[in-house]
């Protein structure tokens, strides 16, 4: 994967390119490539666990910022912010004085603005050659695009997005509580298009989260968990369908993307995947976690074997994890910020096409968008047509 390019640079090539509006770094869409610049260049070597069976955990490594990921996917970010109350233009009702406005990392009070100036969240910015799947576990979050599509959505929904051959969108965290505190968590993930379909047309859906499955499983104790299904099946339980191109759209991509959630002291045997698969957990919330017997400490990844079925034993508290597998697609990896393509003079012709283009313009009037103050969740598409959860 091709990732030497510093965020200065970044921006100058966003400059050259012609993109004077696009307030924020290329690699935004919910991460800062300083940030990830710097994982990049303080990576931990994974280890391996002496007690843990070869035939189980491959590796386990910390969690940072930005979480690595295996092919298919490209990078994963979990944010938690726990926002004040809202001032009335949907930012935070506090004083933003010695905050980095515009590119904001840094998680004072418990809260982040990242490229956002009023409202938190990332600003009108490009995308090409891969996908987002953005799950909003609590608060809002408020889609706007080049192709004059809209969205709000949270409380569990989940937008999944293909960029395809190219689309600007917005997406901000407006704070409409202005009495009491807005909690934002959310997990964005960015996942590979194979070169066949790196240049379809843009789309996206919406996974609303009455339509999402949850399955509850006991174990010999009666201890539940529950598995919600974003992508994926376990058992007889399928999710929703995913975007037509994307990878998760093959019939043998094997993909899932879970989230598990243990109850204390419970028990799970996560069944086996297909063998060649990519597969990893991360265990982000909760205070003790076994795997295959290891344990694992909190905010780390486990890298499995995928053709093993693996038991997960959890603490005395909940703990909770994200699962994604899939099938490696396999093909070269050239990132500039927000373009992955297969090789680097695809990348150039990027640069060049936002140039000519700008992905279809943008049709708002401001970079950051908000979709007024009622909590009421939509989505418009570009058809025109308008659907609302449930």
């Amino acid at each position: 994967m091709d990732k030497k390019v510093n965020r200065r640079e970044t921006l100058k090539a966003i400059a050259s390119a012609g993109a004077s509006a696009v307030a924020l770094s290329a690699g935004a869409c919910l991460r800062s490539p300083a940030v990830a610049s710097d994982l990049r260049s303080k990576k931990v070597k994974p280890t391996m666990p002496k007690e843990a069976p070869a035939s189980a955990i491959q590796s386990v490594t910390p969690l940072g910022f930005q979480w690595e990921t295996l092919d298919p996917f490209l990078f994963c970010v979990h944010h938690n912010d726990h926002y004040p109350a809202g001032n009335g233009s949907f930012g935070p009702a506090a004083s933003l004085a010695g905050r980095n406005l515009g590119s904001d990392f840094e998680p004072r009070d418990g809260w982040r603005m990242y490229h956002g100036e009023t409202v938190p969240g990332f600003p009108q910015h490009p995308h090409r050659g891969f996908e987002t799947v953005t799950v909003v576990r609590r608060g809002l979050l408020d889609h706007s695009d080049s192709l004059g599509a809209a969205a709000r959505y949270g409380g569990g929904d989940v937008q999944w997005l293909t960029a395809g051959s190219g689309i600007q969108h917005a997406e901000m965290f407006p704070l409409l509580d202005r009495k009491a505190k807005n909690p934002v968590e959310l997990f964005q993930i960015w996942l590979n298009l194979p070169s066949a379909n790196k240049m379809v047309d843009a789309y996206f859906s919406m996974l609303w989260n009455p339509s999402i499955p949850r399955r509850v499983v006991l174990d010999g104790l009666g201890n539940p968990t529950e598995l919600t299904l974003i992508a994926g099946r376990y058992d007889d339980t399928r999710a929703p369908a995913p975007p037509p191109k994307s990878w998760a759209s093959e019939s043998d991509s094997d993909l899932a993307i879970w989230t598990i959630r243990m109850s204390p002291g419970g028990r799970f045997v996560l069944p086996a995947a297909r063998s060649g698969t990519n597969r990893a957990l991360y265990f982000f919330s909760g205070s003790g976690l076994r795997v295959a017997g290891v344990a694992i400490p909190d905010y780390h990844r486990a890298r499995l074997r995928p053709d093993a079925e693996v038991i997960l034993e959890s603490g005395s508290t909940e703990a909770e994890l994200l699962l994604l597998q899939g099938r490696p697609i396999g093909e070269p990896v050239v990132q500039r910020g927000p373009f992955v393509m297969n090789t680097a003079d695809e990348i150039r012709q990027a640069f060049a096409d936002y140039q000519r283009t700008q992905f279809g313009g943008w049709p708002w009037k401001m970079t950051d968008p908000v979709h007024g103050p009622s909590g009421d969740r939509f989505a418009r598409y570009i058809d025109g047509h308008t659907e609302r959860p449930g």
